[in-house]
């Protein structure tokens, strides 16, 4: 079979400035917000015709951080503390032979830019900004959705959550149509899996810089800068 080359039809744009803090998983942060930028070629509103009768869309993007590496069949995911190796195919990894990803979204409306024609405007991506953007399909309940549906080993973390320790004088540097995506992230545990307690972290998230650490299930934002 010959190779098929395909190319990005645009881009994201979000508050999500490094890796370190994006949520693990789409929805996870349903209120961060997100701009699906088009290339020019692709800006034409009938591409977009009859889109915001939908509800949700699923993105397929590029793991555009990944380096090229060689076929690994197993990988560690990051939820079973980094030491128990699962199939490629059995995870959401990254590190996959194509570097393609899958991140299901709220649509929140189609927008018209003066820069970038008509945007869509969507909650809840676990996507780095500047994260290449291959296609945009509808999410369809009736045959997306299965109730009865096992999610392996990531079932046991589903409900994960930290406590979030946030003080009013720190909240209230940061505008507050940011306050509860970041909040919404931290609760997410952005740390590695395998690290311990007590130690002290920093997450960007747009032009600030969030301090905190982790204690006994509870996460403290010790300072918030300005970047």
């Amino acid at each position: 079979m010959s190779e098929r080359i395909i190319k990005p039809i645009g881009y994201v744009k979000n508050d999500f400035k490094e890796k370190f803090g994006i949520p693990r998983q789409s929805g996870r942060a349903p209120s961060a917000i997100s701009r699906v930028i088009f290339y020019p070629e692709y800006r034409s509103p009938d591409a977009l015709r009859d889109i915001e009768g939908f509800s949700h869309l699923w993105l397929l993007f590029d793991f555009s951080m990944v380096k090229d590496q060689n076929f690994t069949p197993l990988i560690r995911p990051p939820r079973l503390g980094g030491n128990k190796k699962v199939g490629v195919f059995a995870s959401r990894s990254p590190f996959r032979p194509n570097h393609i990803g899958l991140s299901s979204v709220r649509l929140i409306k189609v927008e018209q830019t003066c820069d970038f024609g008509l945007t869509l405007l969507v909650s809840g991506a676990d996507l780095l900004d500047g994260t290449p953007i291959y296609d945009v399909k509808p999410y369809l309940p009736f045959t997306d959705c299965h109730t009865d549906a096992i999610g392996g080993y990531a079932d046991a973390q589903k409900d994960y959550k930290l406590r979030v320790n946030f003080p009013n004088h720190l909240k209230n540097l940061i505008p507050n149509d940011k306050i509860d995506a970041i909040v919404e992230c931290l609760a997410d545990d952005p740390r590695p899996s395998y690290q311990e307690d007590g130690k002290n972290y920093g997450m960007r998230f747009g032009d600030y810089d969030i301090k905190f650490n982790v204690v006994d299930g509870e996460i403290t934002v010790t300072d918030v800068i300005s970047l």
